[in-house]
């Protein structure tokens, strides 16, 4: 597995532990990383990781008022939690990591929704960031 499919991991499993603890996604980033000082079955977090849960947090606003904006039919909160998190995750990267290809940013996206979601979840995800990607140049603030 490449070292950002990993990190993409990663970050979205810190996302979704975040919203399943009401904490902040910066707060548990920094008991993962504790975690991995004194237990080797605990993968490192490593730097990309990091920007990702980082940029994530920092842009949660405008990533939900995006998600609620396109997503028709399924208000944020009835979105199962991991569909949720893997399209804040996505969305972040779309808008905000302009290093990674837009069609990268969809397939990973897609393949976490089909490893830990729905068998609905990788078209909802794929036509979302599919949007987006489309509307990209309108809406970064």
């Amino acid at each position: 597995m490449a070292a950002r499919n990993k990190a993409r991991k990663r970050a979205f499993q810190i996302l979704f532990e975040a919203e399943q603890r009401g904490a902040d996604p910066k707060t548990v980033m920094a008991d993962w990383i504790r975690l991995a000082r004194t237990d080797d079955r605990q993968p490192p977090v490593t730097e990309y990781t990091m920007q990702l849960v980082e940029g994530c947090a920092a842009n949660a606003a405008r990533i939900d008022e995006l998600l609620s904006s396109y997503s028709v039919g399924w208000p944020l909160d009835r979105m199962p939690v991991v569909d949720r998190n893997v399209l804040r995750l996505g969305t972040y990267e779309l808008l905000w990591e302009d290093d990674i290809p837009d069609a990268v940013v969809l397939d990973e996206a897609v393949q976490l929704a089909k490893e830990f979601s729905t068998d609905e979840s990788p078209s909802f995800v794929n036509g979302l960031l599919a949007r987006l990607m489309e509307l990209k140049p309108t809406l970064k603030r």
